[in-house]
């Protein structure tokens, strides 16, 4: 049976990192969670702490500052591919991500892929209660990623995902630099390039009820920035070839 760590970054999470970790357990109780939390003023470390004595297999690594959510991935990966887990999870802790969906992900990966994406853009998914500019901005942006990076994936921008860590370690994850939601963005063009098998599985996708998004315009403007620099490096490479 693959060795599984559950990666979930916070900052300001005190709402819902109790309900989040409990939810996690019940899914998938012989997983090991990881909570890398950006010194939240808040308390959510302490909260997530406090759960974890009680259920147990959750750890809390209390990171100095808040340093992005790209940063945050690449701290919680590099601890589980040292300790010589088999699947990498990434979720967000805000509910936005049902947990109850974990062992779909992790199986997909069991079966031989090496990238299970939780997506709202395959027939199953969707997103309810999205106002129509939002769901228009998403589902474009998303377009014009494949378009730009042929991932061949619908929703590339997906933050809910389950990887093989060898395909982590093939593609050189600790390189990728990404700092906001563009990390999503990086990693699948990165394990399609790789020639990396890759799955999207259906999800509800839920607005946290409770505290605020962490989206703001700086982060759309750099995954947008990417998405258009590598679409036009890898188009300039091959004209070259």
């Amino acid at each position: 049976m693959s060795r599984v760590l559950v990666c979930t970054p916070t900052y300001v999470e005190a709402e819902n990192i109790e309900e989040f970790l409990r939810r996690a357990r019940v899914a998938a109780p012989d997983v090991d969670i990881l909570v890398l939390d950006d010194n939240s003023p808040d308390g959510t470390a302490d909260i997530a702490e406090k759960v974890a004595a009680e259920l147990g297999r959750i750890e809390v690594l209390r990171r100095p500052e808040k340093r992005g959510l790209g940063n945050a991935y690449r701290a919680g990966f590099a601890v589980g591919m040292a300790r010589g887990y088999d699947v990498l999870v990434q979720i967000d802790a805000d509910l936005s991500h049902d947990p109850a969906v974990l062992p779909e992900l992790i199986s997909a990966v069991d079966q031989g892929v090496d990238l299970a994406i939780g997506s709202r853009y395959v027939p199953g998914g969707s997103i309810p209660n999205w106002p129509a500019r939002r769901r228009a901005m998403s589902k474009y942006g998303n377009r014009y990623t494949n378009f730009m990076l042929r991932t061949g994936a619908r929703d590339a921008t997906a933050g809910y995902r389950a990887y093989r860590a060898d395909i982590l370690r093939a593609i050189d994850f600790e390189s990728c630099r990404s700092k906001g939601y563009g990390w999503q963005m990086e990693l699948t063009y990165r394990v399609r390039q790789h020639g990396g098998r890759i799955v999207e599985v259906p999800i509800t996708f839920t607005d946290r009820v409770r505290g605020h998004s962490k989206m703001s315009f700086a982060v759309m403007l750099e995954e947008m920035t990417l998405v258009s620099w590598w679409g036009i490096r890898d188009r300039l490479r091959r004209e070259k070839d």
